[in-house]
């Protein structure tokens, strides 16, 4: 191992230029030429950033929330992170009465501070390398399965011992599908509590229209804080809970940054496809990212006209709403980017590069032998895609969809996850599916609450409607036995007529009687009786079968990737981070516009003036009154000298991608300077690969947050918190 982090760092430090192009995981940070990192600004020492031998460091300042990333602040639990990130809690206290979503919020005490049901910060505490350990398990001569099956084993195993220690919660994190593994030790806190919220005005200016792209002048910006109880431990909701005490915090820049700045981008990136062969990013390219399109498109439809002109549906559906629209954009700009870029060809070159070195090169010829199996186990794959495609909508559990969709219609989700949950109950506790342990109990049970909060009767109906339409015009080869079985024989009309007299008749809209269920066994459930609520069970016999399906190819692609990628290595002779997971990693980068195409140059910085500019009185570009009025007389504290004017979003040429929503933008020093929030357009699908040219991601500078805070919300005492004094 020692050898390895040796070559690492002479690679690193013979092309430094390769920092820049990464999602670098904390162990990486050491890995990399001290000198090189000072000539591009940091003032820090990499050691500052991360202690290998405690297993910490200021990079732990920047915690996951929400399915997001975020920053602590101060020294009483501030955690600085998106508006779209808080949107969920912000949403829960929303009522037609108490708009929170369109007013904002704003604590002027902590007494005032509004708790979430659901919301949990991971704070991380100790990465350790158990690739060794994980790997000398498999038996000698072991299957692709009876290899995955002594894998997980080893997996939770490990697991389960790390969680022996008080309020830890553990996860074992893979690289590219087995290159390596490490053990991921963190805090979570559950008492998470809402400080600061702009209007949707702010925090969503601009809307779908100015989404992924450049110039945008949105604040996307939300404060929380994170309590404890009285013995310092994580602890539920409670009047006596007091305010944690981070260890690290990023410190507000009083500065800001200018044109150039070198920066780091701190969070948790979720998912890239970096190690992709070409033809698999052919399949992401050409069946999901079209069909996600396709199919986002129909629910924002469905979703938008079921709540119209109803209040309390329109808030209902909001959250789900804000990520599918979301998730609609970033497919057409996968689409687009992919082909802009021509990567799919890009990568068919790269990978017979690595192919014609590996025939060089007898010591990694398995790697051939590896190519040959990923393009089988894709094209056997291929062979049922349309139907998994849509038994994969609906998670189970806790779990989450690829790319962070909300589970949709909620009955359908509600109902395969009691079904999955009863299976699961029935075995030991060791051996069940993740989310579904005795210790997972609590976390489902406010997850189920959760999206009830979400449900909007008209909406899922239609939902359901849609869903058993497509299915139910699969061919006859990939038809989905249990949609066939509800209402394989009924027309259009019978369809829906159905699905209202099911929805009217269900028990799973019942929180209490639903959380009943989850202490029921199969045989119970079925007895009730619920036509809706066996359609369900039957969906989840089917989900089941293709998660087996989905195990096996899994247990053959791990054996595949990790000889590909350690040739793919190999042959670049340098250092490459993995495709992202969700674990913690850092990015660096300098502040810097681009060229989008010809003829067209971006700066870096949007400005107050360009907001107003935009202003028209109409959503999504209406300002709030009271940042006009300010506007009028912003004074001089918040200005950029070289813009006269007050930044709101800067460019840089961070690698980021899904999940580094609401990761902390720090200069040299480790001060907090933005929070990052989108990609451009042009950068949609760098979650194939890293280009210098267009790599761009986007933040809302802390500027534009100090500004609101001081010349809006008048927020003396949280200014106060965040050292930062009101301007006079």
């Amino acid at each position: 191992m020692k050898t390895l982090t040796l070559m690492l760092a002479a690679l690193l430090a013979a092309s430094p230029v390769l920092a820049l192009d990464g999602k670098w995981t904390p162990a990486q940070v050491l890995e990399i030429d001290p000198g090189w990192l000072q000539d591009q600004g940091l003032e820090l020492t990499p050691k500052q950033l991360w202690d290998a031998k405690r297993g910490t460091g200021l990079l732990t300042g920047a915690v996951k929330i929400g399915g997001c990333s975020g920053a602590f602040v101060s020294s009483a639990g501030l955690i600085v992170t998106n508006h779209h990130c808080l949107f969920p809690l912000i949403q829960e206290h929303s009522t037609p009465d108490r708009d929170l979503i369109s007013d904002g919020f704003l604590a002027r005490k902590r007494g005032e501070e509004l708790a979430g049901s659901t919301l949990r910060v991971e704070i991380p505490r100790r990465f350790t390398d158990v690739s060794g350990e994980v790997l000398k398990t498999i038996p000698t001569g072991a299957t692709p399965e009876q290899r995955m099956a002594a894998i997980e084993a080893q997996q939770k195993s490990l697991i389960q011992q790390c969680e022996q220690q008080p309020d830890t919660l553990c996860t074992v994190a893979v690289f590219d599908e087995g290159v390596s593994y490490t053990l991921i030790e963190s805090m979570e806190l559950r008492d998470v509590r809402l400080v600061y919220a702009p209007p949707r005005a702010i925090g969503e200016y601009g809307g779908e229209i100015d989404n992924w792209m450049w110039p945008r002048h949105t604040g996307d910006f939300a404060i929380a804080r994170a309590y404890v109880g009285k013995d310092d431990k994580p602890a539920d909701h409670g009047q006596d809970n007091k305010p944690y005490r981070p260890e690290f915090i990023f410190p507000i820049s009083r500065d800001g940054v200018v044109a150039g700045d070198f920066v780091m981008l701190l969070g948790y990136p979720g998912v890239t496809y970096r190690s992709l062969l070409a033809e698999e990013m052919r399949e992401r390219r050409e069946r999901f990212f079209v069909r996600r399109e396709e199919l986002f498109g129909e629910w924002i439809e469905v979703l938008q006209q079921a709540s119209e002109g109803d209040p309390a549906g329109v808030i209902a559906v909001a959250a789900n709403v804000k990520s599918i629209l979301n998730r609609h954009k970033n497919a057409q700009g996968q689409i687009a980017g992919l082909d802009r870029g021509n990567i799919v060809q890009k990568q068919l070159d790269a990978d017979n590069a690595v192919a014609a070195w590996v025939r060089k090169h007898p010591q990694h010829t398995a790697a051939l032998d590896a190519r040959a199996g990923l393009r089988a186990l894709l094209a056997e794959r291929e062979q049922s895609w349309e139907r998994d495609f849509l038994l994969n909508l609906i998670p189970m559990g806790v779990e989450s969809v690829a790319g962070g969709i909300p589970p949709l219609p909620k009955t359908l989700y509600f109902g395969a996850t009691l079904a999955h949950n009863a299976i699961e109950q029935t075995l030991d506790d060791a051996a069940r599916a993740e989310g579904f342990s005795s210790s997972d109990q609590p976390k489902l049970r406010e997850r189920l609450r959760r999206e009830q909060q979400n449900y909007h009767a008209a909406a899922d109906q239609q939902l359901l409607a849609a869903l058993v339409r497509r299915a139910l015009a699969l061919p006859k080869e990939q038809r989905i036995a249990s949609v066939d079985r509800h209402f394989g024989k009924l027309d259009q009309t019978a369809i829906e007529a159905r699905i209202a007299e099911l929805y009217g008749q269900t028990a799973l809209l019942d929180a209490k009687v639903r959380e009943q269920m989850l202490t029921e066994n199969i045989d119970s459930l079925r007895a009730r009786g619920d036509a809706l609520l066996d359609f369900a069970i039957d969906w989840n016999q089917d989900l089941r079968a293709l998660r087996e399906r989905e195990h096996q190819w899994a247990s053959r692609s791990a054996i595949h990737r990790p000889i590909w990628r350690r040739a793919v290595r190999a042959q670049a002779g340098q250092p490459i981070a993995p495709d992202a997971n969700g674990s913690l990693r850092i990015s660096f980068a300098h502040i810097k516009g681009y060229v989008p195409r010809d003829g067209v140059r971006y700066t870096p910085f949007t400005t107050l003036s360009g907001a107003l500019e935009k202003h028209t009185g109409i959503d999504p570009f209406d300002l709030p009154a009271a940042v006009r009025t300010a506007s009028r007389t912003p004074g001089k504290r918040w200005l950029q000298a070289d813009l006269n004017d007050l930044p709101i979003n800067f460019l840089a040429d961070g690698d980021t991608s899904g999940g580094n929503s609401g990761s902390p933008v720090v200069n040299a020093m480790g001060e907090l300077v933005g929070i990052n929030f989108d990609r451009v357009w042009e950068n949609v699908a760098g979650d194939f690969g890293f280009n210098p040219a267009l790599s761009r991601n986007i933040s809302v500078d802390i500027r534009y947050l100090l500004w609101l805070l001081d010349r809006v919300e008048h927020a003396d005492e949280l200014l106060q918190e965040l050292g930062v004094e009101r301007e006079l």
